[in-house]
């Protein structure tokens, strides 16, 4: 695209803002709302994307534009996007086969990059892309047929069949360097927003079955433990902008807080000392999965909440379970339940709001009536967090003109050099909102008709510059 020299840029604004006659604003509109917003999209199994495997890429393209399209409708801002369900990869990689569950077969290309579309069209609409990885697990079943480039092929030595699974064994140096190359692979090479893992470290048990690998269960959360240490610094020397976030298992230990009962104990059978990485600040925000609702006491999701929200000072924005509503897994819960979950969110503890819906598809379908509901949930688009443990640093606020049309403002901005995003706030009838956060490269856009606007520009960490005020006459 052809795009003027910024100087002439300027001159042009410039002309145009001595043009147009500003009225006086003497007050300031609210500070943004902040509120990470965000939502899980799977590809295995065709859990949320693609709908099936085989589809044409334009069909592929046209199902993720409609998701995210209902997610920025709902006024939503991330996505968790599944790039590495298993040793493979939903993107080009020269490291590890295409996935499967694009094109029906290991290896095979589906005819475009899915990661590098769902960057560019979630980033065109304001919403963040957080990629996710399954860093050891092979094979979700061992039916699944493997191409000779994967790991199960490639390198089976460092393979173990665990039931019906194949697990690449984290003990083993090269297994936890294989899964760090791929994930700063995808780090360096793709403009994403975040890097986050789930709960998949060692499997989950399954009867009396063990997993053999000779270790204790306090050597293998040491191999965790350095893996995702590692995991954090590295990312961090490569773009220090880039969120790692890690979802574990809701539930750190039983008895943790006081009272709670599991049958999975996180910290012994899948190597997940996940309090330590919040303590430590080896990640930029934690994730753990608070699936069940706001009433029984042995999995109390406030009670969890208020425990995890008191381990370390970094955010923890709990997954909460909307694909459960009127679900044979919790037959009954209503969509209230979620939102009044996230209501909670917002009420407990002192960092900043956040939360993650599992999953995408369970909102795209309005499952139980919940994208109705969240209509007078988020209310107003909401800001990503900012990361001060990173950055402190504004950038400047943009340049801005703005003319009115008969019913409508038609909005402009220069940002500087570090500016990512740009939101616009107008008053309309003497009360402030948020109208819309972009990109900063859309240059401007066209609302109703304001009295006033507010311009402020957001960095790649989340700092907000000064408002840029505007009267309008």
């Amino acid at each position: 695209m052809f795009r003027l020299p910024a100087l002439l840029i300027s001159a042009v604004f410039a002309a145009h803002a001595a043009a147009q006659s500003y009225a006086p604003v003497n007050e300031k509109p609210p500070a943004l709302a902040r509120e990470f917003r965000g939502a899980w999209i799977a590809c295995i199994y065709n859990l949320d994307w693609p709908s099936n495997k085989g589809l044409s890429a334009a069909t592929q393209q046209a199902e993720l534009r409609a998701i995210l399209d209902k997610l920025v409708a709902l006024k939503m801002n991330a996505v968790i996007f599944q790039v590495r369900p298993h040793c493979d990869a939903v993107y080009e990689s020269a490291l590890e086969p295409w996935s499967p569950w694009l094109s029906g077969t290991m290896g095979r290309s589906p005819g475009y990059d899915p990661l590098a579309f769902c960057v560019r069209e979630a980033h065109a609409r304001g919403i963040e892309v957080h990629a996710w990885f399954n860093p050891f697990r092979a094979l979700a079943n061992t039916a699944h047929s493997a191409s000779p480039t994967h790991v199960t092929h490639a390198a089976p030595l460092i393979t173990k069949r665990y039931g019906s699974m194949i697990w690449c064994d984290p003990s083993l140096t090269e297994t936890r360097a294989r899964a760090l190359n791929s994930i700063l692979d995808v780090v360096r090479r793709y403009d994403i927003d975040g890097v986050h893992l789930d709960d998949y470290f060692y499997p989950y048990p399954t009867g009396n079955l063990h997993f053999a690998d000779g270790k204790s269960p306090a050597q293998r959360r040491a191999y965790i433990d350095e893996f995702v240490s590692n995991l954090y610094t590295s990312v961090k020397r490569q773009k220090p902008w880039v969120r790692v976030g890690i979802s574990p298992f809701g539930i750190w230990k039983p008895g943790a807080p006081a009272g709670i009962e599991a049958k999975l104990n996180s910290y012994e059978e899948l190597a997940c000392d996940s309090r330590k990485w919040l303590q430590n600040g080896w990640v930029d925000y934690l994730a753990p999965q608070l699936y069940w609702r706001i009433s029984p006491q042995k999995q109390s999701f406030p009670a969890l909440l208020n425990w995890w929200r008191q381990q370390g000072s970094r955010p923890v924005w709990p997954g909460i379970a909307t694909a459960r509503i009127g679900s044979s897994e919790d037959p009954g819960r209503p969509a209230s339940e979620i939102t009044n979950q996230i209501d909670l969110t917002r009420k407990t503890g002192n960092n900043w709001n956040g939360h993650i819906h599992w999953s995408a598809k369970s909102l795209v379908t309005n499952q139980g009536g919940i994208a109705t509901r969240l209509a007078n949930t988020y209310t107003q688009p909401s800001a990503i967090p900012p990361m001060p443990w990173l950055s402190k640093s504004a950038p400047s606020a943009p340049g801005v003109s703005a003319t009115l049309q008969d019913t409508a403002t038609a909005v402009h901005w220069i940002p500087d050099a570090t500016t990512a995003k740009i939101a616009v706030q107008a008053r309309v009838g003497g009360s402030w909102r948020t109208v819309r956060i972009l990109p900063a490269s859309a240059s401007g856009l066209t609302m109703p008709r304001a009295e006033a606007i507010a311009v402020t520009a957001l960095d790649r960490f989340g700092n907000a510059s000064p408002p840029k005020i505007l009267g309008l006459k």
